[in-house]
């Protein structure tokens, strides 16, 4: 690092101002383009004090990006399509508070890996009880397998849209052709997780790639629907549920569950600790550890990344319910509550909009799921490894972790609702990740001067609870049938 990242009293100062300015929840309203203009303003003022260098940020863009890929994955698209289907905009809150919630975990979980060396697994290895830390991994691999297994049918149903027809052609079974499918998204997913080999910034590249061309198949999908601008903007800002009967009140619940556990993912809140790591021992080799001063300025670096990675992660998630919302449901408060699947989305927008607009529906899954599919591979070897302390190859970790997606496949069960449910396991399952974080950032002894301020414990803690209370409302529904 440069002479100049040379440590100033202030330092510390301007950090938390910074923190504090982009997680604010009235940041996070204002939106993405609001808040990168806020933030670059914010970093300004900090470079002139610190001699900061903002043309080195580009260069540190990347671990957010690869975290993002999760809340944009297949399970996110079929979420969006119940939810936006079946009450039109009604949740679009959802989705801005669970973007605010990721931007604080994301952000946590990376300031852990950077402030200790250490990711979220290692950690919970070295501070827990075995018995604790056992458990913790067990609902980390539940985690794992059911995100996979989620991103693996997306993967492999946006390319089955693709070339399905052909396939069908040639005399194959709709299983026979999924199944082919699912093949063909192993290869590209190993050859993905192969350009890790040339460097961790070349898979992140190549992650950041694919999250351009799903926002940009998305943006193209918004302007051809002329959605409603003003009911879609109500609500986002106005938190509230289809109470017109008890079983709408308790399908919007589970709708909106489901898309918290796709947006607030728990894998990658183990692996964003590891995305960081690499830029981490270049800056300080092992065994050095990194002056205060300079982990200051790689947590602005980060936060800058989350932030932008976030909130474009929100805008695409967005869009794709106000898709779902005009194209399948009429609109908000007028839909008929259909439940349409990922392939009556596909060959409905075809006759409605054209055949352009469900091309570029399935590039958007077929991006989402060999990008996701390649980030579960990573949290998986992240976890197994953190947790157990082993080596465990990561193509291994591809091979083993596709057999239940495959079996699902050949057993011919419904995709669509494997994803959904999928997502609202992983709502279960977000506690186990989201409590050992907080109760580690929170605590003296693992980050020393850079514990977690009183406003962050309380926000943390404010985020578990509403996690922990939206999942005992859907049990209790779950129960009474």
């Amino acid at each position: 690092m440069p002479e100049e990242y040379a440590q100033r009293g202030d330092v510390g100062r301007e950090g938390d101002a910074l923190e504090e300015a982009l997680l604010s929840p009235a940041a996070t309203a204002a939106g993405a383009s609001g808040l990168v203009e806020s933030g670059a303003v914010l970093l300004q003022g900090v470079g002139k004090r610190s001699a900061f260098r903002r043309d080195q940020i580009w260069s540190y863009f990347g671990p957010a990006f690869v975290a993002s890929v999760a809340y944009i994955d297949p399970g996110n698209f079929a979420t969006n399509i119940l939810g936006g289907s079946q009450f039109g905009y009604r949740l679009l809150w959802v989705l801005l508070w669970s973007n605010a919630m990721a931007i604080l975990i994301q952000y946590l979980s990376a300031k852990l890996g950077i402030v200790t060396g250490e990711t979220l697994p290692q950690s919970c290895r070295r501070h827990f009880s075995k018995r604790m830390t056992v458990t913790l991994w067990l609902c980390a691999e539940i985690s794992a397998v059911a995100t996979d297994m989620a991103e693996f049918l997306g993967a492999a149903l946006g390319l089955d849209l693709l070339i399905g027809p052909a396939l069908l052609a040639h005399g194959l079974t709709p299983v026979g052709a999924l199944f082919t499918s699912a093949a063909i998204t192993t290869a590209g997913v190993v050859a993905i997780l192969a350009l890790d080999l040339a460097g961790f910034q070349w898979l992140e590249r190549g992650i950041m790639a694919f999250v351009g061309v799903i926002g940009l198949c998305y943006g193209f999908e918004v302007f051809l629907v002329h959605p409603d601008w003003h009911a879609a903007f109500v609500a986002t800002v106005l938190p509230t549920f289809d109470t017109r009967s008890s079983g709408a009140l308790s399908a919007s619940v589970f709708a909106a569950v489901g898309m918290l556990g796709a947006t607030v993912m728990p894998h990658v809140i183990y692996l964003h600790s590891a995305l960081v790591q690499p830029r981490l021992t270049e800056i300080a080799p092992p065994p050095e550890k990194a002056k205060r001063n300079i982990l200051l300025q790689y947590l602005r670096f980060e936060l800058v990344d989350v932030f932008v990675a976030m909130n474009g992660a929100w805008l695409i998630n967005s869009a794709m319910i106000v898709m779902a919302a005009v194209a399948l449901g009429g609109g908000y408060g007028k839909g008929p509550g259909v439940s349409p699947t990922i392939q009556d989305a596909f060959h409905t927008l075809g006759p409605l909009l054209g055949p352009g607009a469900a091309v570029v529906f399935a590039v958007a899954l077929l991006c989402s799921g060999l990008s996701s599919s390649t980030v579960g591979v990573m949290a998986g070897q992240v976890i197994i490894e953190g947790f157990l302390d082993i080596k465990f190859p990561i193509f291994l970790r591809r091979f083993l972790t596709v057999i239940p997606a495959l079996i699902v496949i050949a057993i011919g069960s419904d995709p669509l609702k494997i994803l959904i449910d999928s997502q609202v396991l992983l709502s279960f399952t977000l506690p186990a990740a989201l409590i050992p974080l907080l109760v580690l950032t929170s605590r003296k002894s693992v980050m020393g001067d850079f514990v977690s301020a009183l406003r962050t414990k309380v926000a943390g803690w404010v985020v578990a609870a509403i996690i922990l209370v939206l999942n005992a409302v859907l049990l209790v529904q779950l129960a009474t049938g």
